[in-house]
């Protein structure tokens, strides 16, 4: 067989390989809702903890995140799985004095090492790295100016955040459109442990020792993002981590 033909045959093969089942499968199913806020209501369901002020709101149904620093907005009522929490995030950019596309973050089954029954008995900053004793799950999609996708499991450490190489995105396709929706999902079932957007799955890990209840919260700096139509499930049912 000529080199021509062998090239040929190698790029079909390539072009009808399956997509990673990692990528194409769906989420888990969703049970009984178990909290919500379509944020017409003001922020009473909500903490807001800011590093130099800004603006966080909730009304007509868009929770606001405008702020010119860090910013940590946390879910009040605590989080017990297996769970299954989804959302709509847009970051926007449109000329306004923090519409720079970075840092579609969060947190999640989150507890702090420093007072563990209580996430909000531990006074933090609003700075980053005032969260490093996190005990949590962590995603910051366009982190660093849009330039990685992360996913961590703090361990309540003061400087360690333990990052797996297979968790430390940088292809165009997992970074931020600005002023583009799309669907978050994050799952904490037992050991399985997912991050979603749009239908794709970014993050899975097998948890041997998994964070089984927690806070949630939304995380970021010196952006502005919009979310709308929070709402946390109970597992119908959890299937086992592919990997």
């Amino acid at each position: 067989m000529s080199a021509p033909r062998i090239h040929i045959l190698i790029a079909s093969i390539l072009l009808l390989a399956p997509i990673p089942a990692a990528h194409c499968e769906p989420p888990p199913t969703p049970g009984a809702l178990l909290f919500s806020d379509d944020f017409s209501h003001g922020l009473g369901n909500w903490s807001t903890e800011l590093e130099a002020g800004g603006t966080v709101s909730a009304t007509n149904g868009v929770l606001t995140i405008d702020v010119p620093a860090g910013a940590t907005v946390w879910f009040k009522p605590l989080i017990a799985g297996p769970i299954l929490i989804e959302y709509e995030a847009t970051v926007v950019s449109n000329g306004g004095p923090n519409d720079r596309v970075s840092d579609l973050n969060c947190f999640w089954m989150a507890r702090d090492s420093r007072n563990p029954a209580d996430i909000f008995g531990w006074k933090r900053s609003g700075k980053f790295a005032d969260y490093n004793q996190l005990l949590t799950y962590y995603v910051g999609v366009g982190g660093n100016t849009n330039t990685t996708t992360r996913f961590r499991r703090y361990v309540g450490d003061p400087t360690l955040r333990p990052l797996r190489a297979a968790d430390d995105l940088r292809d165009p396709a997992d970074l931020l459109t600005p002023n583009t929706a799309q669907k978050i999902i994050l799952v904490a079932g037992g050991n399985l442990i997912q991050f979603y957007r749009d239908g794709k799955k970014l993050f899975e890990m097998n948890d041997p020792q998994p964070y089984t209840s927690g806070w949630f919260a939304f995380r970021t700096t010196h952006s502005h993002l919009i979310i709308r139509g929070l709402r946390v499930y109970r597992l119908q049912a959890t299937p086992p981590a592919s990997h």
